[in-house]
């Protein structure tokens, strides 16, 4: 959630083609519904450095359809007098539901490989994602899931708050240590704003959410 230089439509559709016979992704416990990180965001332009502290929460999550939902929690916002909550859904990328290739959201797969070449653990899957956006891929067992999350609604404040959530992220998952790694793209904001997250051990300890109700 970047701060506001131009407001845009991003597209909401939220499907792709499936491709059958590819297995879900890996059920990693330490991506599961009631799981809370905690870091940092780099939000850094050429006029200052900035990272704000980031919590996030994952609400729910679906294997089966390549879908998962939570809250992100951004502190120490300069424009903002409270932390700023936002509701944000998540794609998996499996190579059934969704693959590496955005198709949407104004990201072309020029974008999709910059962004995810940012992750040492996509330099593997480089060649076979070019091919054909990873359709191929059988990432069952793979350490690492790669994701999209697309913020869709602020909780706890109004659009006019001065950030926008026009963009989304590419995200790393580690299923060894359940570390998250992300970069923020939208064409108007400032690009590469890294997202570090560490997976808060005993679910939800080391910080609260306010109590925020989810429309």
């Amino acid at each position: 959630m970047p701060v506001r230089v131009e407001s845009s439509t991003p597209s909401q559709d939220l499907g792709q083609d499936s491709s059958a016979g590819h297995p879900p992704p890996p059920s990693c416990s330490l991506l599961s519904a009631g799981r809370a990180f905690s870091g940092t965001q780099n939000v850094s332009s050429l006029q200052k450095d900035e990272a704000w502290k980031v919590n996030v929460r994952i609400q729910g999550i679906d294997n089966d359809h390549g879908y998962l939902c939570g809250t992100m929690e951004a502190l120490n916002v300069p424009l903002a007098d409270t932390p700023v909550v936002t509701f944000w859904e998540g794609e998996l990328v499996d190579g059934r539901n969704y693959t590496f290739f955005t198709g949407k959201w104004e990201a072309t797969p020029e974008d999709d490989i910059r962004h995810w070449l940012k992750f040492q653990s996509f330099t593997p899957l480089l060649s076979q994602v070019e091919a054909d956006g990873g359709k191929n891929l059988d990432l069952s067992n793979y350490p690492y899931i790669f994701m999209r999350w697309k913020e869709q609604y602020f909780v706890n404040v109004g659009i006019d708050c001065g950030l926008t959530i026009a963009g989304f992220y590419y995200v790393c998952f580690s299923c060894s240590d359940g570390s998250i790694n992300g970069f923020y793209y939208d064409p108007n904001s400032s690009p590469y704003q890294k997202l570090e997250l560490k997976c808060i051990p005993g679910g939800t300890a080391g910080f609260t959410f306010s109590s925020y109700q989810l429309s």
